[in-house]
């Protein structure tokens, strides 16, 4: 298989990381996730649930997951197949199945604690980690890597401001999970057994990550400004604008849906931006060394 054939692999394992954290979204804001109260059948045995709203949304994100370690593994054994064959895509690959199938077995705990928040939380942070490893292996899939290797890093010093940079999108990662924990989308519905919720007053969780948010988008603004200072090269200087722009909206969304007492529609967006600013943080560090394209994807970068 030619390096140009795997990059399309890798993207669609890539894209697959970010259904996953769209459709989970979308089970909790509809109050589905205990559509389907056992699992992997979907009720009292029966491997399907009735034909009503919350079974069939639950029991599709669960088809969704199925597909998804399809994707994973078919890109898994497309990295073996691979010509020239290349260590690091088949690691990177291997993980990302078992990133799927942890991410199932933790859906499956979740249904059977009823929604325990402490858990639909690790969810959602496991599901970011995927999308940061499908962000690598894409990146991997169109660059040379290895040695004698290209590897010039263009900035030593902004390299490890890079890698510290983690430190603050953590942290508001995890503040924004522990919000969202705290809230009302509790993910069941009227009916259905009351999901606990996160012990912490909503407008106190709320409070400290706004605080996070700010600092990591001031942090973000410094580095940029340092950037423009130094005269670094203009792909540089975009790739900290995009970060600073998707990481704003972030925070102009969660302001607003605050304000509007949290509309589903606004918390899935919230969400799905989530996702957003990591893969530009991912592709931040990334682009911190300069490397070589790919046989067919010859061009500097």
């Amino acid at each position: 298989m030619k390096p140009t054939t795997f990059r399309w692999f890798a993207l669609a394992a890539f894209i697959s990381m970010l259904l996953i954290i769209a459709t989970g979204a979308a089970v909790r804001l509809t109050g589905s996730g205990l559509g389907c109260p056992d699992w992997p059948t979907c009720y009292q045995g029966q491997l399907t649930g009735s034909l009503s709203l919350h079974p069939l949304i639950e029991y599709a994100n669960r088809m969704v997951t199925v597909l998804l370690v399809g994707v994973t593994m078919v890109t898994f054994v497309a990295a073996w197949l691979r010509a020239p064959r290349r260590k690091d895509l088949i690691v990177f690959s291997l993980l990302l199945v078992v990133g799927v199938v942890l991410d199932a077995v933790l859906g499956a705990v979740v249904v059977y604690t009823k929604l325990n928040p402490w858990l639909v939380c690790s969810h959602l942070i496991l599901s970011l980690g995927m999308v940061v490893l499908g962000a690598v292996l894409y990146h991997r899939a169109k660059y040379l890597y290895g040695a004698g290797m290209r590897a010039d890093v263009r900035d030593p010093q902004m390299k490890r401001v890079a890698r510290l940079l983690w430190l603050p999108f953590i942290a508001v990662a995890v503040a924004g999970t522990i919000t969202t924990g705290s809230g009302p989308h509790a993910g069941s519905s009227r009916g259905q057994l009351r999901a606990r919720r996160l012990p912490f007053a909503l407008s106190d969780a709320t409070i400290v990550h706004a605080a996070l948010v700010t600092l990591f988008i001031c942090i973000v603004v410094a580095i940029y400004f340092v950037l423009r200072r130094q005269g670094a090269p203009n792909k540089a200087q975009r790739g900290v604008l995009r970060l600073l722009f998707i990481g704003s909206l972030q925070g102009l969304v969660g302001v607003v849906q605050y304000f509007t007492h949290l509309p589903v529609g606004l918390v899935e967006i919230h969400v799905c931006l989530a996702a957003s600013v990591t893969i530009a943080v991912t592709q931040f560090n990334l682009a911190q060394t300069g490397r070589d394209r790919e046989v067919g994807l010859e061009k500097q970068s």
